[in-house]
């Protein structure tokens, strides 16, 4: 007893100097360190090796793309043949443009025997609005769900936004064809 009494005084403290409260801040501390620095843990970015990845074709339809000179528009695109896209606020990356399609301009008109027909619009030269259907290619990754772009699952009524050099504009997908 009487030697235990010289390793610790009255008040708690080791040889009269450091206090055993001290000591287990520093043991935690250090703990710590080891677990968040030296031990690996099953987070963080590993290199997925063996993914079920396919070629996947997407079609979008962008409605009422505002733009001075469509045919202009539409031709750099062709040129360009790929834009970025972003599904759902997350960016995929760059995917290959397929086909661009102009979609007519069409108004709903009653006919004098009550129905409607879709007639074209004969305002389309002084509108600066174009419709568009666009074919996108791209490789996904296969999941139960199905396909998955960038870390988006890809299906029809999914929102896109496409971006280039001098365009961001956004549209929806209307088709998904996973043999293309």
């Amino acid at each position: 007893m009487q030697q235990l009494m010289k390793l610790l005084d009255s008040k708690g403290r080791l040889f009269g100097k450091i206090s055993l409260l001290d000591i287990g801040a520093i043991a935690i501390i250090l703990s710590v360190f080891v677990a968040v620095f030296l031990v690996p843990g099953t987070g963080g970015s590993v290199a997925q090796v063996n993914l079920n990845t396919r070629p996947v074709e997407i079609t979008v339809i962008v409605r009422g793309l505002s733009v001075l000179d469509a045919d202009g528009f539409v031709g750099q695109m062709r040129e360009d043949g790929q834009t970025n896209i972003i599904i759902r606020n997350q960016p995929h990356g760059t995917i290959d443009i397929l086909n661009i399609e102009r979609l007519p301009r069409t108004l709903a008109v009653p006919q004098p025997d009550g129905t409607v027909a879709a007639l074209e619009d004969p305002r389309s030269e002084e509108l600066y609005s174009v419709n568009l259907m666009l074919t996108l290619a791209g490789n996904a990754r296969m999941t139960d769900t199905g396909p998955v772009l960038g870390n988006s699952k890809l299906k029809i009524g999914t929102p896109v936004e496409l971006e280039g050099t001098l365009y961001n504009f956004n549209g929806s997908v209307i088709n998904v064809n996973l043999d293309p």
